[in-house]
């Protein structure tokens, strides 16, 4: 006798090092999106990734993203999942448009691919304004005004934090030097402190110059990733407002370097930066 076996078709892509697998929804959904993702980023047995995300059709957008992390809980928005998706839905002929709107539970982003010779080359999104309002990050402050950093003993340790939201939480703190004993052993205590109420990305970050910034991430649900698209908008826009850089800067992250602009004149971040295909493959079930 034989026994039919489930199977998942996916693509594994990357940005900047930021891995995920990707499904095409846009006929059929799989079931369990939160414990597909844990059984397929598992490493051992599994694809291995950063988390899984499924490309969707949409009534308000071209297309609409669903985001998990590797512990199968859903995240608000991925900078470096929507550049992947951009790629992802143009050259798998999904569309032929440059300009790609995205629903995604932070909201609609505009995605500009760079398309050379039928190859997206690189993605441009239109993060949205940065969330900067404690209640709303959320992040918990004793001043409701506040803008910039507020204080927080961990581990016996005081961090000066910098609450930004880009459609998901971000805890931002400047550092001297950047060790794995910052990323790895404070990043998940910090990552789930009281000051954050519905937890938090946790980004360390040495300013080098004005322009220049180089960047570690804990991501929440997932632990330290390569990169973190989100993450390195909110880490621009809290070096701007901390008066350490400019408002045009270079994110260098493990995996590679994401372009962050902070547009004065509407207030949005725009994001830069690559995406590459890694493999498709059969996942069973």
């Amino acid at each position: 006798m034989t026994i039919a076996r489930k199977e998942v078709r996916f693509t594994k892509m990357h940005g900047a090092g930021n891995d995920y697998i990707y499904l095409d929804a846009t006929g059929e959904m799989p079931e369990d999106l939160p414990e597909l993702s844990r059984r397929m980023s598992d490493p051992h047995f599994g694809v291995g990734s950063d988390g899984l995300v499924a490309v969707m059709t949409s009534d308000i957008a071209d297309f609409r993203m669903r985001m998990f992390n590797s512990d199968g809980s859903e995240a608000e928005m991925c900078g470096n999942a929507s550049r992947c998706i951009a790629k992802f839905v143009y050259e798998k002929g999904l569309t032929d448009s440059e300009t790609v709107t995205l629903e995604t539970l932070a909201g609609i982003k505009v995605l500009h691919l760079h398309v050379r010779e039928g190859v997206v080359e690189s993605v441009t999104v239109d993060m949205g304004a940065p969330v900067l309002e404690p209640a709303s990050v959320p992040v918990q402050s004793l001043d409701p005004k506040l803008r910039l950093a507020e204080e927080d003993t961990v581990d016996g340790r005081t961090y000066r934090i910098t609450g930004v939201s880009m459609g998901n939480p971000h805890g931002v703190i400047f550092v001297d030097e950047i060790d794995d004993d910052l990323v790895l052993r404070q990043g998940p205590l910090l990552e789930v402190a009281p000051i954050f109420p519905a937890k938090a990305n946790i980004e360390f970050a040495k300013v080098l110059d004005r322009s220049t910034i180089e960047m570690r991430v804990w991501e929440r649900g997932s632990g330290e990733t390569l990169a973190c698209g989100t993450g390195a908008c909110a880490t621009a826009v809290a070096a701007a407002l901390n008066g350490l850089t400019g408002r045009e800067v270079d994110v260098r992250l493990r995996g590679g370097t994401l372009h962050i602009r902070w547009d004065e004149a509407d207030g949005h971040v725009f994001m830069t930066g690559p995406a590459a295909f890694i493999c498709d493959g059969v996942f069973y079930l």
